[in-house]
């Protein structure tokens, strides 16, 4: 586990990340993992309070910037003001997501909350990309999304969350051949992450059935995926684009009939 009180004393490696939907979760993780590795990490989110107060307690090496990546005025906005801070961009981790992955029955889903998680978790993607795109050109940046296993399986009720991961796939695959050779897209796909906030997990711990119906016996973590991240972010996978890494404990590969 990452060891937030010694944040701010990592030395910072000149390069900058922005992360978004930061303020939690996978995000929080992803950002928290940079950081130690020496990154200068802009945390976006629309959660004011939280990102703000998140960021301040991952030490100097973190800025927070709000953020709805719906919406492409704020998108262009909070860009801006990352280059305006730091002159540079070297790394989009697009995490923001509306992370609930049930929805009504069909018959009964609204269109407006079927359009609101397509925007969020989908174009906001392709609107992030779009407006960090000339700045990652400069450094041979990179653009890493968070996908799901949820692309591939599902369960009833689903639909809108499934569609907005398994499109984000194509969009990866898309934009790493629009934006090469300059910058490299990869998606990362997690599994069952428990990605709770310690309160919670403390509350309403896992069960035994939880971790060992995984393969590899146990539910993921965010230092999981913000590992796979940070790897793809780094030099030692410059010849990697346009590919898609799960990260769910083997749970994808797993045959799975009821006795």
């Amino acid at each position: 586990m990452i060891d937030w009180s010694l944040q701010a004393t990592v030395p910072n490696n000149g390069k900058v990340a922005l992360v978004t939907g930061a303020a939690r979760g996978i995000g929080l993780g992803v950002a928290a993992w940079l950081i130690a590795e020496g990154w200068q990490v802009v945390l976006a989110d629309i959660d004011r309070a939280r990102g703000s107060r998140v960021a301040k307690a991952l030490g100097e090496n973190a800025w927070f910037v709000a953020m709805d990546v719906a919406h492409e005025s704020q998108v262009a906005v909070g860009v801006a003001e990352v280059l305006g801070q730091f002159g540079r961009l070297d790394a989009l981790v697009s995490n923001a997501a509306i992370a609930e992955p049930h929805n009504p029955p069909l018959e009964s889903l609204e269109l407006a909350r079927w359009n609101r998680v397509l925007a969020v978790n989908l174009t906001g993607t392709m609107l992030l990309a779009k407006h960090c795109a000339p700045y990652l050109r400069a450094h041979q940046g990179a653009i890493v999304t968070i996908a799901s296993t949820r692309a591939h399986q599902s369960a009833p009720d689903s639909e809108a969350y499934a569609a907005s991961k398994g499109g984000l796939l194509a969009l990866t695959h898309a934009l790493a051949m629009s934006l090469a050779p300059e910058i490299r897209v990869n998606a990362v796909t997690p599994g069952w992450i428990d990605a709770r906030d310690p309160s919670a997990r403390k509350e309403a711990p896992l069960t035994e059935l939880d971790h060992d119906q995984h393969p590899l016996g146990r539910v993921g973590v965010v230092e999981d995926v913000a590992a796979q991240v940070a790897w793809l972010l780094s030099d030692n996978a410059s010849f990697v684009t346009g590919q898609e890494f799960m990260v769910d404990g083997g749970m994808t590969r797993k045959m799975i009939y009821l006795d």
